[in-house]
């Protein structure tokens, strides 16, 4: 290999979660900050956690919502319609 190209290696780089737990590992970091580990991840716990960077969650959830309203406005639009015809249907029949 050749000297002098490679990165510094931390034998015992403290790498902190947002819970509060450390870890020391290898690595070329000294030391770094991150939101998950396995002892706070919902796949190792169980418990569900919604880690909103960005306002994903809360982009999502408008979303949906805003798709669901538009299904029932169609509904209720369509809805009108067939009954306005079939009204118009009876008053043709009624006339005969």
């Amino acid at each position: 290999m050749r000297k002098e190209i490679h990165p510094t290696y931390y034998p015992k780089a403290k790498f902190t979660c947002a819970c509060g737990a450390e870890y020391e590992i290898g690595s070329t970091v000294e030391s770094m900050k991150v939101e998950l580990c396995s002892a706070c991840h919902p796949f190792y716990t169980g418990k569900q956690k919604i880690v909103d960077t960005a306002r994903r969650v809360e982009k999502f959830h408008a979303r949906a919502l805003k798709k669901e309203t538009a299904v029932k406005g169609k509904a209720i639009k369509h809805a009108e319609k067939k009954a306005k015809r079939a009204s118009k249907t009876k008053t043709k029949k009624e006339e005969k």
